[in-house]
């Protein structure tokens, strides 16, 4: 069936390398997202389908964002074919939420009723988000509108399934969450081994099967093999993993951890394509430090390296090992003789490395000439700390492996750097719900100073300051979000989303920061300034 086009798409700024791209309903969301998935251009990073938007994310030193704006309207106009239905997927279940009879009850209907409608319906993937295979289903058969519990639970646990709003959706992993939990199931929602990923993709199709006993869920035979293009891999349906370069226990001996401080972990530049499938792009959080770290030993930029927080680390050097140390503002030591910063380093095999304590920003960044080596989990060594993706924090006595650099070190004899400020200055363009505040809202985000709170992580940054007063009240159906994204909750203080930040969020977002000015966060402690100004 061909489908007349859309009457209208409204799109809207998400800051320098995003578009979001507002249509009518679900359904439109559906189609706009098929017909954009079919033939996109190069210089397309990710395709978000979400409750009533598409999120278009691209690299602008590849395509312009007026180009971008005119292929997204020239989608929207041209009649298409319905999207083909998706595989079918079963999907056992035990009806034993904790809140199924208070749900049954708040909808004025027996526990009994609200279960068979729930399994008798045969439902879809709308879009995922919120956490790695997480999926939004819905149903025609569907007639309930369930509202969220009004405080969220801090431990939801991995297979629980709960209702909110018109959806369903099964939680693939332990994480807080405010739906109300019906039933729970065994089955495997997200493998990032797996050939297929995520069990429930988009547009599939999902029917659940009330059990009594434990069994096993087989993977759906059928999964759909069409001709794919490398394009088109890269924004609707992303290819396997792609096995390490090495084995686990591959590459070159190179630094014997001795002490990894308040938390180490390993950072590339993340795993792009893959918002779809409700994957962050996560990676190294100051993405200028790591770039600049691997530059300076001969490595490519988007080479695995160290992420340090706080500092206080230490290693041996196992065998002659060429390193620098970029970021926050501390003390490097050799055999405990002081060495610059933003310089290639020769560590002498059976000498130790030290980092001091930071004194100014937050992160350190440590490349190894040749990289860091180890499995790679959706083509990146970056951990994600939200989803639980890629190696685990460092510990003491772990070995770090180095494989084989790209080039030869450069011949620098300075390379120009800048302490880490206690005020962090950060562009801001445009956000697609600027029209949800009022006019002093945005007058207040670029006059007012803000502090940087205790709660921040990898994931976001809450910074203390004035009331971003909202003119528009009610909750924003979920869309697709990006690092920078300074999301306003209720109580009116910005949220600023880092790299291992959710895919999706309910949250209006008044403006996004540029990726230089998100690289400058990460290096914000708390009770830091931080000042914007308009890109």
């Amino acid at each position: 069936m061909v489908t007349p086009p859309d009457a209208a798409v409204v799109l809207r700024s998400m800051g320098e390398r995003a578009v979001l791209a507002e249509v009518a309903d679900l359904a439109a969301v559906v189609r706009l997202h098929a017909a954009l998935a079919a033939d996109p251009p190069g210089g397309i990073d990710d395709l978000v389908p979400a409750a009533r938007t598409v999120l278009v994310c691209f690299d602008p030193a590849r395509i312009a964002a007026a180009s971008v704006r005119s292929w997204i309207r020239s989608a929207a106009e041209r009649p298409t074919d319905d999207p083909e239905p998706g595989l079918l997927v079963e999907v056992p279940l035990r009806y034993d939420g904790v809140d199924l009879d208070d749900t049954a009850a708040l909808l004025g209907i027996p526990a009994a009723d609200l279960v068979s409608r729930h399994a008798a319906a045969e439902w879809s993937v709308a879009f995922t988000g919120f956490a790695p295979g997480f999926a939004y289903l819905v149903s025609a058969h569907w007639p309930f509108d369930v509202p969220r519990l009004d405080q969220p639970r801090t431990r939801v646990p991995a297979g629980a399934v709960g209702l909110a709003a018109g959806f369903t959706g099964a939680y693939p992993r332990e994480t807080p969450g405010g739906w109300r939990l019906i039933a729970s199931t065994d089955a495997v929602l997200f493998d990032p081994d797996a050939t297929h990923p995520v069990l429930l993709p988009p547009r599939a199709r999902v029917r659940f099967v009330p059990e009594r006993s434990r069994v096993e869920v087989p993977r759906a035979p059928d999964a759909p093999a069409a001709p794919r293009s490398a394009t088109r891999d890269a924004v609707d349906s992303p290819p396997a993993p792609a096995p390490a370069t090495l084995a686990r226990d591959g590459g070159r001996p190179a630094l014997r951890i001795l002490d990894p401080g308040a938390a180490t972990t390993v950072q590339d530049l993340g795993r792009p394509h893959r918002a779809a499938l409700g994957v962050a792009r996560s990676g190294a959080l100051d993405r200028v430090a790591l770039r600049t770290a691997n530059r300076l030993v001969g490595n490519d930029e988007g080479a695995a390296g160290l992420e340090i927080l706080l500092g206080g680390w230490h290693a041996r050097a196992e065998t002659d090992t060429w390193v620098c140390v970029t970021g926050a503002f501390l003390e490097v030591r050799v055999d405990e003789v002081p060495v610059d910063l933003y310089a290639p380093l020769l560590v002498p095999a059976g000498s130790e490395l030290s980092i001091g304590v930071a004194r100014l920003g937050l992160r350190s960044y440590l490349a190894v000439r040749g990289g860091v080596e180890g499995a790679a989990v959706m083509d990146s060594r970056a951990r994600d700390s939200l989803a639980g993706l890629g190696p685990a924090p460092l510990r003491t006595g772990d070995l770090v492996r180095a494989g084989v650099p790209a080039s030869a070190i450069p011949s620098v004899d300075v390379f120009p750097w800048t302490v880490p400020p206690s005020t962090i200055d950060v562009a801001l363009a445009e956000g697609p719900r600027a029209d949800w505040f009022a006019p002093r809202a945005l007058a207040t985000l670029f006059a007012e100073p803000w502090t940087v709170s205790a709660d921040l992580d990898r994931v976001g940054i809450r910074l203390d300051g004035p009331v971003l007063e909202r003119i528009r009240p009610g909750e924003l159906p979920s869309e697709g979000m990006t690092p920078g994204a300074l999301q306003v909750p209720p109580h009116g203080r910005p949220v600023v989303l880092l790299a291992d930040g959710p895919v999706t969020g309910g949250y209006p977002v008044i403006a996004v920061a540029t990726e230089a000015g998100t690289s400058a966060l990460a290096q914000a402690r708390p009770g830091d300034t931080v000042r914007f100004r308009r890109a």
